[in-house]
């Protein structure tokens, strides 16, 4: 078995604080036509910062000063393996999975190739570990073609992984929010084919356990 080099990268982002719509219910998948305001995975996850007295003398702002408004920071981490073809991306309370689309599936198709299987239940088997209740799977495709067949085609790939997850994910009252986004919310160019097979994806994601650091 080859093993595959890793490459890490740490970034900081600013999270914007958005308003969201929370899963309710026992339903165990869920989905909307509801378009996100920001692109999924960008939703701040820190707590609010503590609260600051712009009176405060010790702030020794100069004459006529004003703090600018609070921002909350997320530090995230960016694990890729050196094909690209999975990457892990972690914030202080979630994992996001990245799976290309080539290493699941045929081209132009939602049924999971041979090797798919064992790629969501070890990420199935995580989700176990951190004893998640609600995950996100989300597909995304390129901008060849026209948007309605990517918006089919990356639900239905969705839906395919969700339904792998389910055998693996042993909580009986986790519950999914699976959604297809066709070409929105591209990670990389899609004037080249080495981005636009990055941005041809299912992405997976799920909040970390308390403890599981």
């Amino acid at each position: 078995m080859t093993t595959r080099h890793q490459v890490t990268a740490t970034v900081v982002v600013c999270a914007l604080v958005v308003a969201g719509a929370h899963l309710i219910g026992a339903t165990a998948a869920y989905a909307d036509d509801v378009k996100p305001s920001v692109p999924p995975g960008t939703e701040p996850s820190a707590s609010a910062p503590v609260a600051i007295d712009p009176n405060a003398p010790g702030l020794k702002l100069p004459q006529g000063g004003r703090l600018a408004p609070p921002k909350v920071l997320d530090l995230v981490e960016v694990v890729e393996d050196l094909g690209g073809e999975q990457r892990r991306q972690e914030t202080n309370q979630t994992v996001m999975m990245a799976l290309q689309s080539e290493v699941l599936f045929p081209e132009n198709s939602a049924v999971f190739n041979a090797q798919a299987a064992a790629r969501i239940q070890a990420i199935g088997n995580e989700i176990n570990q951190q004893k998640a209740t609600r995950i996100r799977v989300f597909g995304f495709t390129d901008d060849q073609g026209s948007y309605e067949h990517g918006k089919e085609l990356s639900k239905q790939r969705a839906d395919a992984v969700q339904a792998e997850l389910s055998k693996t994910v042993t909580n009986p009252s986790v519950v999914f929010d699976v959604r297809g986004y066709s070409e929105d919310y591209p990670i990389a160019d899609n004037s080249t084919e080495e981005g636009r097979k990055k941005n041809r994806r299912v992405e997976i994601t799920f909040p970390r356990g308390v403890g599981n650091d």
